[in-house]
């Protein structure tokens, strides 16, 4: 039996959360980029099947969390997020019930790009930690309860890196005892580090691939530990144990842009990215301690941008461009597509796709590879600058929707 999962020492707090209106929600905190997974995908149940005109209600409304395009970690009573502030790259924790500011942290030089200003990733929890990659690399882990610095350093410098053009954009992964980022360094495409201290446990010497945009993922194949990802040139799998890299596929990147997290599932990984690329499914399977890869398929199809993808029962979810599409997982087949909301991100709860426009349009669909079946938009706020690309987080009944400098939440569970 497979077993995978993206944070093997992260505790996922599951539990009944009671809501505004004093009913139960079962779900997990979204501690990090893309959930508790990094699927894309909430435990969360008993939440609206349609929205009335005009949207969910808004709980809360803040613009106290700066400019930036990264999404939110939630754990417990506290959101974290990303952001310029006082002119630096800072992170602050909120609190859940209202958004006001707990602690504010700046971390180094703020970065500025036409694409949208200010951090890219998301902050990961794992315990009583909080870590942190800023748009400029500055790699950070802070204590969860006040901000304060444990440790702190540059991948790109350490690491002999080079700022990609639209900047740093990835999330740190925590596996176990160690921190997984891709500095993209001669002989250092990706590293570890000692989640603890900060000290390098390994790099990936046979991988010089400058970095993408993409954050990583770690499964278990066949029992061997495998960190995959986007770099700017190839979809690669590493061994977690010791940075080993195990595949390097080029078919699966564009020279361009490489944004999208892979999708493992069943010994397979899929990996997207745009500018005509589209999607590629690699069959993985285990062998003395490595792990090969054989192409399966490749579609033009899923040429995901950086709105993100998800897998629910045998079919993947996910912009094609500009266009919402489902298609089978195993074999590529396109089940339909539809023009939704226009180009965006989306995630996943409790059967419904929540997918969010960068035209600041949020709409609900019904996440079945019947036919397209919206059941609800709204329009946010727009906000100062580039389009809205952060991607919508799903915890305890809430959706948590961030437009450049504000954040809103909005009470989506059943009344």
């Amino acid at each position: 039996m497979v077993r995978w999962g993206f944070i093997s020492g992260l505790v996922l707090v599951m539990a009944s959360v009671v809501g505004l209106n004093g009913q139960g929600v079962t779900g997990a905190d979204w501690s990090q980029w893309r959930g508790p997974d990094r699927s894309g995908r909430s435990a969360d149940i008993g939440l609206l099947g349609q929205w009335p005109d005009g949207g969910p209600p808004r709980v809360w409304s803040v613009s106290n969390v700066g400019v930036g395009i990264g999404s939110v970690a939630v754990r417990g009573d506290r959101l974290f997020v990303q952001g310029i502030q006082e002119g630096l790259s800072a992170v602050s924790a909120l609190r859940r019930s209202n958004g006001t500011r707990i602690w504010m942290r700046t971390l180094g030089a703020a970065g500025q790009n036409r694409e949208g200003s200010g951090p890219r990733g998301t902050p990961t929890v794992d315990g009583d930690r909080l870590y942190v990659l800023t748009e400029n690399g500055e790699l950070a882990c802070l204590r969860l309860e006040d901000g304060s610095v444990v440790w702190q350093r540059n991948i790109l410098t350490d690491f002999r890196g080079r700022n990609p053009w639209w900047m740093v954009s990835e999330s740190p992964l925590v596996d176990g005892d160690q921190v997984i980022v891709a500095p993209g360094g001669r002989g250092a495409g990706i590293v570890s580090l000692d989640k603890m201290t900060g000290g390098t446990l390994w790099v990936t010497k046979e991988l010089s691939d400058q970095a993408g945009y993409a954050s990583p993922i770690v499964a278990d194949v066949g029992g061997v530990r495998t960190v995959m990802t986007l770099t700017a040139a190839a979809g690669v799998g590493v061994r977690a144990s010791d940075g080993k890299l195990m595949w390097r596929h080029q078919a699966a990147a564009n020279r361009t842009a490489n944004t999208t997290t892979p999708i493992f599932h069943d010994d397979k990984v899929f990996y997207s990215a745009s500018y005509g690329t589209g999607g590629t499914l690699l069959g993985l399977r285990a062998e003395a301690g490595d792990v090969m890869a054989q192409e399966i398929y490749r579609t033009r199809d899923m040429q995901n941008h950086h709105g993100g993808i998800v897998l629910v029962d045998g079919y993947l979810y996910g912009f094609n461009n500009s266009i919402l599409t489902c298609l089978e997982f195993t074999t590529g087949k396109m089940m339909w597509r539809h023009r939704s909301v226009g180009k965006g991100s989306l995630s996943y709860a409790d059967g419904h796709l929540y997918v969010l426009s960068e035209n600041n349009v949020a709409g609900l669909v019904e996440a079945t590879p019947v036919g397209y079946r919206e059941q609800g938009r709204f329009r946010i706020a727009a906000g100062r600058g580039a389009s809205s690309r952060a991607h919508p987080a799903i915890s305890g009944g809430r959706l948590y929707l961030r437009n450049q400098g504000t954040l809103s939440a909005y009470n989506i569970q059943t009344q």
